[in-house]
């Protein structure tokens, strides 16, 4: 038999919506089942019942889960299904690949290199179609693009990818063309850098979440999780949500493009620390959790 410990104490250093901290269960757990997923099981499956279970271990009540449900089935990231007699959702297609794409932004980011060059995304959205650019230019924001001009934005070059991705899925590719650049001139590419993008901003990002992030790994250290814990739970799907915006906002631009004292490198490491700490015993309380689910991944 499965031992856990239950629900942390009240403490929320990285208060967000319950809506990412669903987004963030499903990409962590979920996902396992679709990947052992056999003929006829459900891919991404968790049941209503296991969602409300595992977000009261996060201060999320029943009524806010299935409000926070609703909206994820109303954008296309959720699918209702049934399995076994018991109410659920799973991943869409659609979930499933957003998913996907993130996980080298959020687990395995690398640093461009300056001979690697840029990504131009040149629109222009016609103006009655204002909620469209709106959406088009918070997508590249989200993608971490930086600011040239009103209608041309620039990226690592290793975002090409990515972006042609998004832009497809999103309906917008219409109004964007995609070119490869080099820089050439005139100015300092480094000072140009600080123009396109707000650094002291994610400088401040980062700051914030070490300063969450510091105290509940050093909690950690002192007293390691045992094999199945709720307290690493929650802290654990607390931080990755707080985190997994941050690898989007930041590019990953060149080491010689960033100013000094680049505290994104330290937050890095302290993420890392925390998932090495925390992700073993979050998953063994989630299946302690889960257990006897249809689909979840044993």
């Amino acid at each position: 038999m499965t031992t856990f410990t239950g629900a942390p104490e009240s403490r929320d250093p990285w208060p967000v919506q319950p809506r990412a901290l669903i987004v963030t269960i499903y990409g962590l757990y979920a996902r396992d089942a679709a990947r052992a997923a056999g003929p006829g099981d459900l891919e991404g499956w968790l049941s209503v019942a296991s969602l409300i279970r595992l977000l009261a271990g996060l201060g999320v009540d029943e009524p806010a889960v299935r409000s926070s449900i609703s909206r994820l089935k109303q954008r296309g990231v959720l699918e209702p299904r049934r399995s076994g007699g018991a109410a659920g959702y799973a991943l869409s297609a659609g979930g499933l690949a957003i998913l996907a794409e993130g996980d080298d932004r959020i687990f395995g980011r690398s640093r461009a290199e300056l001979a690697d060059g840029w990504v131009l995304a040149v629109f222009s959205v016609p103006e009655p179609q204002r909620r469209r650019r709106h959406e088009l230019r918070s997508r590249l924001t989200w993608l971490g693009f930086g600011t040239v001009s009103a209608g041309v934005w620039i990226a690592p070059a290793r975002l090409a990818t990515q972006t042609a991705g998004m832009l497809g899925r999103s309906g917008l590719s219409e109004y964007v063309t995609l070119f490869r650049a080099d820089y050439q001139a005139f100015g300092d590419l480094g000072e140009q850098v600080r123009r396109w993008w707000d650094l002291g901003r994610l400088q401040q990002l980062y700051q914030a979440f070490l300063d969450a992030a510091g105290p509940v790994l050093a909690r950690w250290e002192a007293s390691p999780p045992p094999a199945a814990s709720g307290a690493a739970f929650a802290d654990y799907v607390r931080a990755l949500t707080a985190w997994r915006r941050l690898p989007y906002l930041d590019p990953g631009l060149p080491a010689e493009l960033l100013p000094a004292g680049w505290n994104g490198l330290q937050a890095d490491q302290v993420f890392a620390a925390l998932r090495g700490r925390l992700a073993d015993p979050a998953r063994g309380y989630v299946l302690a959790v889960t257990a006897g689910q249809p689909g979840v991944s044993r």
